[in-house]
C-alpha cells in the first residue's frame, strides 16, 4: 500500500499528496502485520508524518496491529521520545495499552532504560505504574533485571511499587533479578527497603539472591548480602540441594569461596542432595586448585568422602579429568586413600589410565608404592 510505504520511509511530501486523494483510506492496515500508516510512522519515529496523520479525523490513534501493538507502544518500544510526546498530547490516546504479551508502554520504556519516557508516562493518571505483563513482570522488575538504577529509584518512590512481589513465570523477585545479573547498585537500593526479603528464593530452582550471586560470580553482591544479619548463607536450593559455597566451588569463584568460608555458619562439607558431592569434590572435578587448597585447610572438610551417585572421591574425580595440580594436593594429604574404589570398581589409577592422563597415573602409582613400603 503506497501510503504505508511512504509513512514507514518518512516521505512527508508523498504522504501529503496521497492524503489529498479522496479514494485513499489513511487508516487501512497492511495485510501482513495489520499495521496502519500511523503505526508504521510511529515505529520509525517519523514525527512529521505522525502529526500529518493525527490531524485527520479518520485516523484512529489507538489502532492495534495483529500483535496488539498500538502506535504509542511502537514508539515507546523503539525509543522515539518525540513521537511518544506527540501521541500523548492527544486526549484520546490510551497511555496504558497492552501488546500481545500484556506489556504497556511504561513496561517497555523501563526495560529499555528510557528514563525521560518513564517520567512522562508516570505523569498520566491512567498509567498503572505496577501493571504486570502476562508473565507477571512489572516495570520495576524489568528495570531491576537490567540494572537501571535511576529508574529503580524512581519506581521505588511510588506508593504502589510493591518491590518484593515475584513474577509468575520464574517466581523471581526484583532482588533476585538484580542479584543474578550482577547489578550491585540496584541490589543496594532494594536492600535498603524494609519490605524486601533478602532470602526469598525463586520458584524454578529454589535459589536465593545469595545463591544466584554466588553462582554467577558477583562478589560485590555476595558481600552486600553476607553483611545482612537476616541472610542465611547455608541454605539449600530445591533443584539440586546445593549451598552457596558448593555453587561457588563448582564454578571456580575463589573470592566468594573465601568469603563464605570466613563465616562460622557455613558448613564446608555439605554435599548436594542430587549427586551427594561435596564442595571439595566439585572443585576437584573441575580443576579449581585454589579452591581445593582453601577447602583442604578446613578441619571439618573430609577430603576422602565419596559421592552418593558414583561412589567416587575427590581424588578419583581429579584423576579422571587429569587435573595434575589437584591430584598432587590431594595425594599430599594423609587422609586420602589413593586406592579408593567407586561403585563400579574404578580407582583413581584406573580412571586416570582409562582417560590417558599419563602424568596423573605416575603420581598415583608413586603414592601407592610409597604407601606399600
Amino acid at each position: 500500500m503506497p501510503l504505508s510505504w511512504a509513512a514507514e520511509n518518512g516521505h512527508e511530501g508523498i504522504m501529503q499528496l496521497l492524503l489529498e486523494r479522496r479514494d485513499i483510506n489513511p487508516d487501512t492496515p497492511d495485510t501482513k502485520y495489520g499495521q496502519t500508516p500511523l503505526t508504521w510512522a510511529a515505529v520509525k519515529g517519523h514525527e512529521g508524518i505522525v502529526k500529518q496523520l493525527l490531524g485527520r479525523k479518520d485516523v484512529d490513534p489507538n489502532s492495534s496491529s495483529q500483535s496488539g501493538r498500538t502506535p504509542l507502544l511502537c514508539a515507546a518500544e523503539n525509543g522515539h521520545d518525540g513521537t511518544v510526546n506527540i501521541l500523548l498530547g492527544r486526549k484520546d490516546v490510551n497511555p496504558d495499552s497492552l501488546n500481545e504479551f500484556g506489556r504497556t508502554p511504561l513496561s517497555l520504556a523501563a526495560e529499555k532504560c528510557h528514563e525521560g519516557r518513564v517520567k512522562l508516562l508516570l505523569g498520566w493518571k491512567d498509567v498503572r505504574a505496577n501493571s504486570a505483563s502476562e508473565c507477571g513482570r512489572t516495570p520495576l522488575s524489568w528495570a531491576s533485571q537490567y540494572g537501571h538504577e535511576g529508574l529503580v529509584k524512581l519506581l521505588l518512590r511510588l506508593k504502589d511499587a510493591n518491590p518484593d512481589t515475584a513474577d509468575t513465570a520464574h517466581g523471581a523477585t526484583r532482588l533476585l533479578w538484580a542479584a543474578r545479573y550482577g547489578h550491585e547498585g540496584t541490589v543496594k537500593l532494594l536492600l535498603e527497603r524494609k519490605d524486601v526479603n533478602p532470602n526469598t528464593p525463586d520458584r524454578k530452582e529454589g535459589a536465593t539472591p545469595l545463591m544466584l550471586a554466588t553462582q554467577h560470580g558477583h562478589e560485590g553482591i555476595v558481600k552486600l548480602l553476607l553483611g545482612r544479619k537476616d541472610v542465611n548463607p547455608d541454605t539449600l536450593d530445591t533443584a539440586f540441594g546445593r549451598t552457596a559455597l558448593l555453587s561457588a566451588a563448582h564454578n571456580g569463584h575463589e573470592g566468594i569461596v573465601k568469603l563464605l568460608l570466613g563465616r562460622k555458619d557455613v558448613n564446608p562439607d555439605t554435599p548436594d542432595t542430587k549427586y551427594g558431592k561435596t564442595p571439595l569434590s566439585w572443585a576437584a572435578q573441575n580443576g579449581h586448585e585454589g579452591i581445593v587448597k582453601l577447602l583442604l585447610e578446613q578441619k571439618d572438610a573430609n577430603p576422602d568422602t565419596p559421592d552418593t551417585e558414583f561412589g567416587q572421591t575427590s581424588l578419583s574425580w581429579a584423576a579422571q579429568y587429569g587435573h595434575e595440580g589437584v591430584v598432587k594436593l590431594l595425594l599430599g594429604r594423609k587422609g586420602v586413600n589413593p586406592n579408593s574404589s567407586s561403585k563400579s570398581g574404578q580407582t583413581p589409577l584406573t580412571l586416570a589410565a582409562k582417560n590417558r592422563h599419563g602424568t596423573v597415573v605416575a603420581l598415583v602409582q608413586g603414592r601407592r608404592s610409597r604407601r606399600a613400603r
